[in-house]
């Protein structure tokens, strides 16, 4: 779980209202994925801005980014796999990578911004969840 900061919750908000409660308007301006952290820089489609300083910086933790690449099955796909000692096939997820190893070395560019525009569509969903239940703003 992420405990995200009531100034982060606020400016969430805030851009929420700007957008006229249209969660499509909301884009990702640019990103930065450190060992640590994932920096996502939000902006309004309809309001570009100049700079990566006007628009909403949100740092999600690197480890809760790789378990949200991992839950939503982006790092792997369903196949077939022979049993070792029994000889007979089954279906199973197989994983292509570690997330993290997967989104640097293994996803293509489209799959990148599929794994960052989830993302964003948790964080969202998830703020929007919780504040209306009011609840602590929790990331899972």
């Amino acid at each position: 779980m992420i405990k995200i900061s009531q100034k982060l919750t606020d400016k969430l908000w805030w851009l929420i209202i700007s957008v006229d409660y249209d969660y499509n308007r909301i884009t990702i301006a640019d990103h930065d994925l450190t060992e640590d952290t994932l920096t996502l820089w939000l902006e309004d489609k309809h309001d570009f801005k100049n700079t990566l300083d006007e628009c909403l910086q949100v740092d999600i933790p690197a480890k809760q980014f790789a378990w949200l690449i991992k839950e939503e099955n982006l790092n792997s796909y369903e196949g077939s796999k022979m049993h070792h000692s029994k000889n007979y096939v089954y279906k199973t997820r197989i994983e292509i990578n570690a997330p993290l190893n997967w989104y640097r070395d293994d996803a293509s560019r489209t799959e990148q911004l599929w794994a960052r525009e989830t993302v964003l569509k948790t964080l969202l969903t998830q703020l929007i969840e919780t504040q209306t239940l009011g609840e602590d703003m929790v990331l899972y």
